[in-house]
């Protein structure tokens, strides 16, 4: 390996003694491939396989807390019948070497009703257009159970932790945002009140591995920084949940972000970096995972030296490129590849629902060669 480069291949301790053996992270990658009850296909043993050798932790992608919120195609943590499921996960990681977290998640009012078995779909208050209902406050407390209970099946399957998706508009971000929460209790209203639930769910989480007595299982917090439109979330109050999330025993955060160098849009200095922003806030009281379309080594390294984050979390390089860590340890990151080739297309090894977003030219994949980039989000 080029000597450039080994800055990324630094250990680093985390607060409670885990070490992680480098600065590389797998993003959590939604590849919409999972069975009936959330298990592993053969498609998606085969996109997992060998593709993350080389990085320090791997998120594991959209796990459902609930029937209720099941969204899409992903895997489950929620019954008994869920842990073998869930073994399997941990044992692709670390055959990997790298450390695994499970990134829990409830889609609230983006929930799927097709796919709910027989739930309502439910978010902070009744919802119009989804035909959501407004969660009752016995039901809000039963939904941080959940996330605690699925957190206790990630550490008795041995996987090393649990990171709470509280980003991209799932239930959590929908609690916090004035957008969605319009509720007049305790879990609604004020910023203070709107910050309950995913705080309730970081001390019931905790309190779970305590009673295990394991300090060494990982929590992180995955949140997004900014939302459109006049009431969505501001810099502003994403800082007041950083300065929350602080005070709590975590072991780090992780921003979601389209583009690593996008720049504030309201609530703070709009002259200025969200990851500049953010990890001035956080400064060095927990690791920062920056994130944000980072394909090349030196797009990888350029991110990490511009000492906004601890970690790089990498998405759609890991799904271009099943050998991304092994490229640049044999000096070949010339060979790294930033777009998606239809006349290699087995090298990919994606799911039938990654080919047909690839070609539709959608943006949450890489682009292809051969097709134009049609849709393109800038919600987050």
């Amino acid at each position: 390996m080029k000597s450039t480069y080994q800055p990324l291949f630094e250990s680093y301790r985390l607060n409670n003694g885990v070490e992680l053996k480098n600065r590389l992270v797998v993003a959590p990658l939604t590849i919409y491939d999972s069975g009936q009850n959330g298990e592993l296909t053969d498609d998606a043993r085969a996109f997992w396989n060998n593709r993350f050798e080389g990085f320090g932790l791997y998120i594991m992608p959209f796990t459902n807390v609930h029937p209720s919120g099941i969204g899409f195609e992903s895997p489950n943590a929620y019954d008994e019948s869920h842990l073998e499921t869930l073994k399997e996960y941990a044992d692709i990681a670390h055959r990997q070497g790298a450390k695994s977290v499970v990134q829990l998640a409830h889609s609230g009012i983006r929930a799927d009703r097709r796919m709910t078995k027989g739930f309502d779909v439910v978010g902070p208050v009744a919802e119009m257009y989804s035909g959501a209902r407004g969660l009752l406050d016995s039901e809000v407390k039963a939904l941080i159970d959940s996330f605690a209970y699925a957190a206790e099946l990630a550490l008795r399957a041995g996987h090393d932790g649990v990171e709470i998706h509280g980003a991209n508009g799932w239930l959590i971000q929908q609690f916090f945002s004035e957008t969605y929460n319009r509720r007049n209790d305790d879990w609604g209203g004020s910023l203070e009140k709107r910050l309950r639930f995913p705080l309730a769910i970081v001390d019931a989480i905790d309190a779970m591995r305590k009673k295990y007595h394991r300090p060494d299982f990982i929590i992180g917090y995955r949140f997004s920084p900014e939302e459109p439109g006049e009431y969505g979330l501001t810099m502003t109050e994403t800082l007041a949940l950083v300065d929350a999330l602080l005070e709590k025993p975590i072991q780090y955060l992780h921003v979601s972000l389209w583009d690593f160098y996008k720049k504030a849009r309201r609530g703070a200095d709009t002259n200025r970096l969200r990851m500049e922003i953010l990890h001035e806030r956080i400064n060095g009281r927990l690791p920062f995972i920056g994130v944000g379309n980072l394909y090349t080594a030196d797009e990888i390294l350029a991110a990490y030296e511009t000492g906004l984050a601890e970690f790089i979390a990498i998405g759609k390089s890991v799904m271009l490129n099943p050998d991304l860590v092994d490229l640049i340890e044999t000096e070949r990151e010339d060979d790294i590849e930033t777009q998606f080739d239809w006349e290699k297309v087995d090298k990919y090894r994606y799911t039938q629902a990654m080919l047909e977003g690839t070609r539709q030219g959608i943006d949450f994949y890489p682009p292809s060669k051969q097709f134009d980039l049609r849709y393109k989000t800038d919600e987050y």
